[in-house]
């Protein structure tokens, strides 16, 4: 029998230590099921120590990395504001971090089903997700990387800005003045509302309401690129404007 929270501390145990672990799978078989009950554990771990749930973060929106990854659903973690970065990410307490341009969905009411999600929604932004799997070397199987909260690391987003449609954005992410990375929310999914509808689906499914003030990231746009210490970080979505972080 899988022992579900000792797999979450040996995680948590290794982003606290800022130290890459094998994959869990590498030990034992995890099914998905099992994968999704070591992240929440993990979730639970973070919020003993004051952390509070701040929303959803969704992966393998894309879907060529459903195709490599041989599955054919998106997977989902949690963000709690303990991820939430200022103005700057201190990327040494961060094991092998890397950094992809998002849409950002706010939510303004309770949502209790996936057709009633964009209505929920209050604000669209630009925002940032910063990734760090545990794992050495960034090499995971599907369950591995659920049970580690989807790589979940640090996230940020930019000023708010009225519901719209944002299924064709052009976003550019920037290090150190330079472009590194351009790409078209379409790439989410085919148009991030997707995402969006499948985060509360997802959610509801494990027993969870999508809240007010919650935030729902909806996928990378581009790939993820490594942050390196020492950065300025600019992300901008064509109307949207921009959010900036240094490392």
């Amino acid at each position: 029998m899988v022992d579900v929270h000792a797999l979450a501390a040996t995680l948590d145990e290794a982003a606290r230590d800022v130290r890459a672990i094998p994959p869990l799978t590498g030990a034992m078989p995890l099914d998905l099921a099992a994968a999704y009950a070591v992240q929440r554990a993990g979730i639970e771990l973070r919020r003993r120590r004051g952390e509070r749930l701040a929303g959803v973060k969704m992966g393998f929106t894309s879907r060529a990395k459903m195709a490599q990854m041989g599955v054919g659903d998106v997977i989902w973690g949690l963000l709690t504001d303990g991820m939430l970065a200022g103005p700057s990410v201190d990327v040494s307490r961060l094991i092998h971090p890397r950094i992809e341009p998002e849409i950002a969905y706010l939510i303004g009411r309770e949502v209790r089903s996936a057709t009633e999600v964009e209505s929920a929604v209050t604000g669209v932004a630009v925002g940032f997700e910063v990734l760090d799997s545990r794992y050495r070397d960034f090499r995971f199987t599907l369950p591995d990387v659920i049970a580690d909260n989807a790589s979940a690391a640090r996230f940020g987003f930019g000023a708010w800005h009225r519901p719209r449609d944002v299924s064709n954005i052009g976003l550019l992410l920037e290090i150190d003045g330079r472009p590194v990375q351009t790409g078209s929310s379409a790439a989410i999914l085919g148009d991030p509302a997707r995402s969006l509808r499948a985060a509360a689906r997802l959610a509801l499914g494990a027993g969870m309401a999508l809240e007010p003030g919650w935030i729902v990231l909806a996928g990378a746009a581009t790939a993820a690129v490594p942050l390196p210490e020492g950065a300025h970080v600019r992300v901008t979505g064509a109307g949207l404007g921009g959010v900036e972080v240094t490392t």
